[in-house]
């Protein structure tokens, strides 16, 4: 048996990456950072016209249905390129819940929408990763009340999926809402403190009926940041290797010196492995969907110390370059650094892991 990429899998994500080095250079993203733009138009349009926000919507609603190891090769390849573009949260979240928890009409009327890149969500699952003490998310007669940080992607969009501690999902207009810019180290991303005040909220009616469907849209978004990790762990191993073969000191190419080798030879024997890792985790979401929150957790928290490892090598590597801004690599170091805190820490996904194994 064949466990590994198919051809049309290869060519997916091939075709995602050749599109991303030609419209999303470090120039381009330099641009976005320095205007405080977190979704660049063009390259949504040009990601839209290659069907990836409707990787895993039905074909129905104009979607290609193709699954959640697909998406997972895209997000590697949006990591890799450290794309400006909402992927996680109104790609592969969003449509999740929509899809299995949503009612006909509002299934009817978001999903299409996705597909075309008409709309954005914010994700705000504050509630369901960490219990407030103050404050918390509550509803009441059709409105929401509280507060939600750290909302993802919560900045440019136009709506946004709320969960509760009880594990409903709602979904409540962005210009509803009271939103106040977070200071984040990835600059390429958004997040959010959203305050609710009576909040008019439509609710995901899926959810009221099985909790556990939040609890497997969390999983799907930890296997998403997991493989945007690998992304951009791979790019700055690339990054390494090709610097290592230029840079000279005393006459020689630092690349061969042994401890400059060792330090390139951890990193892809660290990091390779963890290809295996995710594409598991993302195959078992409609294969093997009983293994997939812990597999899922283990992705999340395996790629977030490998990728902080690859990340401080391969600044050690470049040097003193490796802090500046003409070679960028600091954009993929902090890329890799928030996305160790979204959906859950190590710590926390790793004591989940644990729960969920009777430990």
């Amino acid at each position: 048996m064949d466990f590994a990429l198919s051809e049309e899998q290869q060519f997916l994500q091939s075709t995602v990456s050749d599109y991303l080095a030609a419209n999303c250079t470090l120039d381009r993203v330099r641009d976005c950072v320095k205007d405080f733009q977190t979704t660049d138009p063009n390259l949504t349009e040009g990601l839209v016209a290659l069907g990836v926000p409707g990787v895993v919507i039905p074909e129905e609603f104009g979607g290609t249905e193709l699954g959640y190891l697909e998406a997972a090769l895209i997000a590697e390849a949006l990591g890799g390129s450290i794309a400006p573009f909402p992927f996680i949260g109104t790609s592969v979240i969003a449509p999740y819940l929509i899809t299995h928890a949503g009612s006909d009409e509002q299934r009817a009327s978001l999903l299409p929408k996705i597909t075309t890149g008409e709309i954005q969500f914010g994700i705000a699952f504050t509630e369901s990763i960490g219990r407030r003490v103050t404050n918390p998310t509550q509803a009441n007669d059709g409105r929401l009340s509280g507060e939600q940080t750290f909302v993802i992607d919560g900045s440019d969009c136009e709506l946004i999926l709320i969960s509760t501690e009880g594990g409903e999902v709602f979904v409540v207009e962005s210009p509803a809402v009271e939103r106040e810019e977070l200071k984040s180290i990835d600059r390429t991303r958004s997040l959010t403190r959203v305050k609710l005040d009576n909040t008019p909220c439509e609710v995901l009616p899926g959810t009221v009926d099985d909790p556990t469907l939040l609890s497997h849209a969390l999983d799907i978004g930890r296997i998403m940041i997991a493989a945007d990790t690998l992304g951009a762990a791979q790019t700055m191993l690339d990054k390494s290797v090709e610097y290592a073969g230029e840079r000279k000191q005393f006459n020689r190419v630092i690349g061969s010196f042994q401890a400059v080798k060792h330090m390139c030879a951890e990193m892809a024997a660290e990091l390779e492995p963890c290809r295996s890792l995710v594409w598991y985790a993302a195959h078992s979401v409609l294969a093997i969907p009983s293994e997939t929150h812990l597999v899922a957790c283990h992705a999340k928290a395996h790629l977030a110390e490998v990728g902080q490892f690859v990340a401080r090598k391969s600044t050690e590597v470049h040097g003193g370059m490796g802090f500046t801004d003409l070679l960028g690599l600091h954009y993929w170091f902090k890329r890799i650094g928030l996305n160790r805190q979204l959906l859950g820490t190590p710590d926390q996904v790793r004591e989940e892991a644990a729960q969920a194994q009777g430990w």
